[in-house]
């Protein structure tokens, strides 16, 4: 079904051959419906701090470890470099507003397809630029049977997070696979751009506010609009030469 965009994908970067093993997950806003409730701790928190930041900002950030984040802003903002220190000290109270959040749900569709790829034999790898310890366990124990604790990449992984294709590259690394061998499910542009960076064939789905052009110009070979839509299609990727 896809077979022009696995050709495609093969020519751009040289590759004989597209042979998934292993698929990486983003989390929030892939696994989880849980970005309404980040934009909201980004703009309540940051605002205690005296920075500009709307919820529909924080999409835009989606995917960045949140101490990148808030040293962006702040530069902009302030017009100086903030300590190490002192992001990490307003990126804790931007978790702690989190925490009282009302709980995300799993996203609708997206343990149907992990079942899939379990079914065909395939590693799924989970790369987040969460640093909170509880968010993680939480995933562990809702994704029983099909996450396991060794093959997540958190921001206590990597030394850059996304744009940056290294917790991909990482993700890559757990899974014993080759980029030709993967395919990444992505909801943000940042965490497509990393994606990408990382020669890995970069499926998005759009569960956000922002236009689906935003994703297909980072370099998204697919585009869906739900998840239940890529559950659906999800045999004409996988098995696509």
């Amino acid at each position: 079904m896809y077979e022009k965009e696995i050709n495609e994908y093969k020519q751009k970067y040289g590759f004989g051959e597209f042979c998934p093993k292993a698929v990486l997950f983003d989390m929030d806003g892939v696994l989880y419906d849980s970005m309404p409730n980040h934009a909201q701790s980004w703009h309540r928190s940051m605002a205690s701090f005296g920075i500009r930041m709307s919820e529909a900002e924080a999409y835009k950030y989606e995917g960045m470890r949140g101490v990148e984040t808030i040293k962006i802003v702040a530069r902009e903002q302030w017009h100086r470099e903030i300590s190490d220190e002192e992001s990490q000290r307003m990126y804790d109270e931007k978790s702690r507003l989190f925490a009282l959040c009302p709980q995300a749900k799993v996203m609708e569709g997206v343990q149907d397809l992990q079942r899939k790829i379990k079914a065909a034999g395939m590693k799924i790898v989970v790369v987040t630029g969460s640093g909170q310890h509880s968010l993680l366990q939480k995933l562990v124990e809702d994704f029983r049977g099909l996450v396991s604790p060794d093959l997540i990449v958190s921001s206590f992984d990597v030394s850059r997070g996304k744009p940056n294709p290294e917790p991909y590259l990482k993700g890559l690394a757990k899974a014993g696979v080759e980029p030709w061998q993967a395919v990444v499910v992505e909801n943000a542009p940042l965490g497509v751009r990393a994606a990408v960076a990382a020669r890995i064939f970069t499926v998005a789905v759009n569960t956000g506010p922002l236009p689906s052009e935003m994703l297909s110009a980072e370099g998204a070979s697919l585009v869906f609009g739900r998840m239940t839509d890529l559950r659906d299609s999800w045999e004409g990727i996988a098995v696509a030469r």
